[in-house]
């Protein structure tokens, strides 16, 4: 019973009341890589990406017009002799534009809001429904992976769309693939500044410079693959490689951003695709850690994302990636050790790399590895509450309060996945209050003693047990299972 409930909570997303409990647990998970849905129906029905890039796009046509349009008014200090009184408008001049709210800019910023409310709790209603719940926490894995995060304005309504048409459809692919296709996301390229990327001997780059311009190179995607996505930090590259790989990437950008002349220098196809401006590309040959790209336009920075998705660098990376997410925040070596030797032998095959990790028996140690983030302890709240939906508002709500916001990490390293960044008395007492809200919400009618030995098996100790049994409600004992040492860890 005890491997099962490792199966059901530290493999996958928690355990529901009415789910069986598997007799085989290493071939219950092994099972749910044949029977995935990368595309539910609860997320094929997401706003699409050429609506969110097409609300965008006009949201950044407003704010150009915006700056175009703006009056430049002097400080009262110029135009009176007399200092500017704080917070007092000099006399004789009209507001500014950007003083004024406009009403079609406010819609179309409400609107793309509403597209990350609504795609988060889709994220969050395949949570709870998902009968692949391992392979439905290897998506959430890989989305922290490759994080982006919508505090940056572009990215609010595109982050989403990353997880689910970049990871969903290759979590069960290779590492190289998943790797293109995250690169290539509008999320990835907008959040990273790649899309406004110039190399300075390109065409636009070089008519730039004619006017004085100082746009240039950004260096920000190819730093964060390496560093982030692939090598991982010290592993023998440098800043001259960093920059040679940013030349490499100018022209990645994403369609439909632009419009008038621009679409038709930086591409006008279908709105939110990829697209290749070999007008912003760097020309020439580039060198990365020691290799030769000569390929031209877009190939060349394909060639080097390959090659780096083959680096020995790279499968030690993702091996021990993978180890500390199952195995504890510090795995054992030998655990990264045989997850490398996999991910070298099978060509970055993922199946092979969860298979690997299925059958390795420190993942299934009897004392629990990890700490619930906030998101693993509110889907597995909700799962065993038999909860299937949540009005999207209230989901962002409730991922809001408890410090975990939905693609909102603070940095392209995504959110940490060590147990001291989530243990903190206070967020535990945020969990201790939503535990209670959720109780409450689950009616007078369950018996959380049930409850507990179902989404439990064979773990619940007898402190556990006696608190449930004394409990005076059974919202209360409910609310108990919920901030218990054992539903707290997995």
């Amino acid at each position: 019973m005890l491997a099962s409930a490792i199966a059901l909570n530290r493999f996958g997303l928690g355990a529901r009341p009415a789910d069986t409990v598997p007799s085989d647990p290493k071939a219950w998970l092994l099972s749910q890589l044949g029977s995935f849905q990368p595309r539910p129906q609860v997320i094929a029905a997401v706003p699409s990406r050429a609506d969110v890039i097409g609300q965008l796009a006009e949201l950044r046509e407003q704010q150009r017009m915006d700056r175009a349009e703006r009056p430049k008014v002097q400080p009262a200090s110029l135009v009176t002799g007399m200092p500017q009184q704080a917070g007092v408008m000099p006399m004789n001049t009209e507001p500014t534009k950007a003083a004024i709210v406009d009403p079609e800019k406010k819609e179309l910023q409400k609107a793309i809001r509403v597209d990350y409310v609504t795609m988060t709790g889709a994220r969050l209603s395949s949570a709870l429904t998902t009968n692949a719940p391992f392979v439905e926490r290897l998506v959430h894995f890989w989305a922290n992976h490759f994080a982006v995060s919508i505090d940056k304005q572009p990215v609010v309504g595109l982050a989403g769309l990353l997880e689910f048409e970049a990871i969903r459809p290759h979590v069960l692919g290779k590492f190289s693939d998943m790797l293109l296709a995250v690169e290539q996301h509008p999320a990835m390229l907008l959040y990273l500044d790649q899309a406004q990327s110039i190399g300075p001997n390109s065409l636009v780059g070089q008519r730039a410079a004619a006017r004085g311009g100082k746009r240039g190179l950004n260096e920000n995607l190819g730093r964060e693959i390496m560093e982030l996505h692939t090598l991982g930090v010290r592993t023998g590259y440098t800043q001259a490689d960093v920059t040679d790989f940013a030349r490499a990437l100018t022209g990645w950008t994403v369609s439909g951003l632009a419009r008038g002349p621009a679409a038709r220098l930086l591409g006008d196809g279908q709105p939110g695709e990829f697209h290749f401006a070999e007008a912003l590309h760097e020309p020439g040959t580039r060198t990365i850690m020691g290799n030769s790209y000569p390929q031209d336009g877009e190939a060349q920075g394909r060639a080097i994302l390959m090659d780096l998705a083959a680096n020995p660098a790279t499968a030690k990376h993702i091996a021990f990636q993978l180890a500390r997410h199952f195995a504890g925040d510090t795995p054992p070596q030998a655990l990264v050790d045989r997850l490398t030797q996999t991910y070298h032998a099978s060509g970055g095959d993922l199946p092979s790399l969860y298979r690997t990790l299925i059958n390795s028996p420190e993942a299934w140690v009897a004392q629990p590895v990890k700490f619930k983030t906030p998101w693993e302890w509110s889907v597995s709240a909700l799962r065993a509450m038999n909860v299937e939906e949540l009005e999207p508002q209230k989901a962002v709500g409730l991922l809001n309060q408890m410090g975990q916001p939905v693609w909102k990490p603070e940095s392209p390293a995504g959110y940490d996945d060590i147990a001291a960044s989530w243990a903190a008395p206070e967020a535990l007492m945020q969990r201790v209050e939503a535990a209670k809200r959720i109780a409450d919400g689950a009616g007078s009618s369950i018996d959380p003693r049930a409850i507990a030995e179902k989404v439990l098996p064979g773990s619940l100790s007898d402190s556990t047990r006696t608190a449930i049994d004394r409990a005076e409600s059974p919202a209360e004992g409910l609310a108990l299972l919920l901030v218990s040492p054992e539903f707290l860890r997995r």
